[in-house]
């Protein structure tokens, strides 16, 4: 593992950005244009909603100026270089990742550039653009960050997770559905369950150091809940003949995040569909040592990855 050769820096966008001279910002975004030219203009575009990108922008050249002489953001800003004012921690932790990506996976494409950005707490927590990673620092200020709780967009089940331990798993994430993205929010319940359990898998293998209820995004409490009620749940979801519906709105309440899972008793975690997707590929995993991470990243038959699991939680 050690001999897989992995570099990673990642560039400091956040800071670039705000040391823009209002009084001089075309020439400014000219020069970040160059040094960043596939994440600026996504991150004026998608991340910051100012319009298409274009230098010359009239609407761009504004908005981006208005952005970087207010005090608020500025104000962030000084709190993110506070809170990270080094990155090398994050840097060995994303590294040791990527070595057991390239190990499972060696064609796996591993982004060429890595960039931290605020997106003034758009809950952009991380994005892949083409080759490029971006870690919105704004959102990793710890669920005591006073801003948090005064924005009406952010329950607390979400403000717990704004947090830096949860970084490197919502990276890799986001670098797995771009690789092989997941079922769609109308295919039937299975689908999608074998599809979220699938991600958790290969987060297992490759961030082996972290903790089951981070990669899942649960509370401890919830992590113990969950292993405890297995085969309650399972017979929930077989008793109300869940498996097999297609009814999106039906699906959500087990694929989506939420302080916790409607029907279920308490105690259950939001997003419940990935525990009980990650212990079926588990299973199946178990019963075909013979698979590897890439062929089962790569198999978009749900159905005989569920079939051939047995999964029959005890």
């Amino acid at each position: 593992m050690s001999h897989i050769a992995v570099n990673v820096q990642i560039d400091r966008f956040d800071q670039a950005l705000f040391k823009l001279d209002t009084n001089n910002i075309q020439p400014g975004l000219q020069q970040l244009a160059k040094a960043y030219p596939n994440f600026l203009p996504a991150y004026i575009e998608h991340i910051m909603n100012f319009g298409p990108y274009a230098d010359t922008s009239k609407m761009v050249l504004l908005q981006t100026r208005m952005l970087v002489g207010n005090s608020d953001y500025r104000m962030l800003q000084d709190s993110i270089n506070a809170h990270f004012p080094k990155l090398d921690a994050l840097e060995k932790e994303l590294a040791q990742s990527f070595r057991y990506i390239r190990y499972y996976i060696p064609k796996f494409p591993l982004p060429q550039k890595i960039v931290a950005f605020s997106s003034v707490i758009s809950n952009y927590g991380a994005v892949t653009v083409d080759s490029v990673l971006g870690i919105g620092l704004d959102m990793y200020l710890g669920k005591d960050f006073p801003i948090y709780s005064m924005l009406p967009d952010y329950p607390m089940y979400m403000i717990r997770k704004f947090s830096p331990e949860y970084i490197t798993t919502n990276c890799i994430q986001v670098l797995a559905q771009q690789a092989y993205p997941g079922a769609e929010a109308g295919e039937q319940l299975i689908n999608q369950l074998v599809s979220a359990g699938k991600q958790q898998y290969f987060l297992e293998q490759v961030l082996p150091e972290t903790e089951d209820s981070i990669r899942l995004g649960y509370t401890k409490a919830q992590m113990e809940w969950c292993n405890d009620s297995e085969l309650m749940i399972w017979q929930y979801f077989v008793q109300q003949n869940l498996l097999y519906k297609s009814d999106w709105q039906s699906n959500m309440h087990f694929m989506n995040d939420g302080p916790s899972t409607q029907g279920m008793p308490e105690g259950s975690p939001g997003r419940i569909g990935a525990f009980v997707g990650w212990k079926i590929v588990k299973e199946y995993m178990k019963h075909h040592p013979e698979v590897t991470l890439q062929q089962l990243m790569e198999n978009k038959n749900a159905m005989q990855i569920f079939s051939q699991s047995k999964y029959r939680p005890n």
